[in-house]
């Protein structure tokens, strides 16, 4: 009797190990997406993109899935946008900068004081125009799922108080290698000079150039701050971030994934705008105890010497500039 009750007690242990990993089968995803971006864990786009994948299978019932490749795991983000071309489940991070190489109207979102603030860029994403825009870079094979993610307001800092335009004639000032960001840079008054971010530090401490800029997290993580002690807040960019998915693979979704996809994303967005808000805060203060001078600009001398920037994109639609401008008033 015993032999038959420890037999009845492994059977009914068996079927049960049976059914859960029966359960976990049935519980899988149906739509597993993957997510890949050059930050590195821990930084404040890796924990947005953690909360946006908890959001979508949440929305989802557990039917959708973000799996996520930080440090750009997946390969360059030219890599993954050509796997994108060709229909693969994948999202990345990109801005008009990027997407400029497409749709050349793009790239206005990456000028000098744009707007006010980040939220005009936000406005801008919900109007007719960026409507227009999105359908033209779907032609090219891409589909923007979010526009609202703050990667943060770009500052300077350099190696001498800067408080004026004029106050940059001369200094050599570290830019991202994209045209627009090049020009107005330039037309600030000061000499840009591009080159991979990874270089900076080096191009700092031994006096290639004379400053950098970028959202101040980022500015105080690659430690730039360390041989340029004056950080000048000049907010002449408000970085704003698109997500961005292959537009055959979107359209093979169902319409409750889909919008689960997308609301999750902006809501991710909201989660990013907040904590990387924070973040400039809690780093300015550190700066500060570093021995960093802050510097408060006048805004309205910079934005006026920036503003010829957008005369100098012979490729764009005629009056872009001022269509926008009509939206923000």
């Amino acid at each position: 009797m015993n032999v038959i009750r420890a037999n009845k007690k492994l059977l009914g242990l068996l079927l049960g190990v049976a059914l859960c990993f029966g359960a976990g089968t049935t519980l899988a995803a149906d739509y597993s997406i993957k997510v890949a971006y050059e930050n590195n864990p821990g930084e404040p786009i890796d924990k947005a993109v953690n909360e946006w994948a908890k959001i979508f299978a949440q929305k989802t019932g557990g039917k959708g899935e973000l799996k996520l490749y930080p440090s750009s795991q997946l390969g360059s983000k030219k890599d993954v946008m050509e796997q994108m071309k060709l229909g693969s489940a994948i999202i990345t991070i990109a801005d008009g900068g990027f997407f400029a190489d497409y749709v050349p109207d793009f790239g206005i979102l990456m000028g000098p004081y744009l707007g006010n603030d980040y939220k005009d860029i936000f406005k801008l994403a919900k109007t007719p125009w960026f409507e227009e825009m999105n359908g033209k870079l779907a032609a090219k094979g891409f589909r923007i799922l979010t526009s609202n993610w703050l990667y943060g307001t770009r500052h300077m800092v350099t190696k001498k108080p800067v408080k004026t335009p004029a106050d940059l004639k001369g200094l050599k000032i570290r830019v991202p290698n994209n045209r627009i960001q090049i020009d107005a840079m330039k037309t600030m008054g000061a000499t840009p000079t591009p080159m991979p971010l990874a270089e900076v530090y080096p191009a700092l401490t031994t006096g290639v150039i004379d400053g950098a800029e970028n959202p101040i997290p980022v500015l105080y993580g690659q430690k730039h701050h360390e041989p340029a002690k004056y950080l000048i807040l000049s907010g002449h960019l408000d970085n704003v971030s698109q997500w961005v998915t292959s537009e055959a693979y979107y359209q093979k979704l169902p319409a409750d994934i889909k919008k689960a996809l997308t609301e999750s994303a902006d809501e991710a967005g909201n989660f990013m705008t907040s904590i990387i808000q924070q973040a400039e805060k809690e780093t300015i203060e550190k700066m500060k105890k570093e021995g960093v001078t802050v510097i408060e600009v006048d805004k309205k001398a910079f934005r006026e010497a920036a503003k010829p920037t957008y005369t100098h994109f012979p490729e764009w639609t005629p009056g872009l500039y001022d269509k926008l401008q009509s939206y923000l008033k």
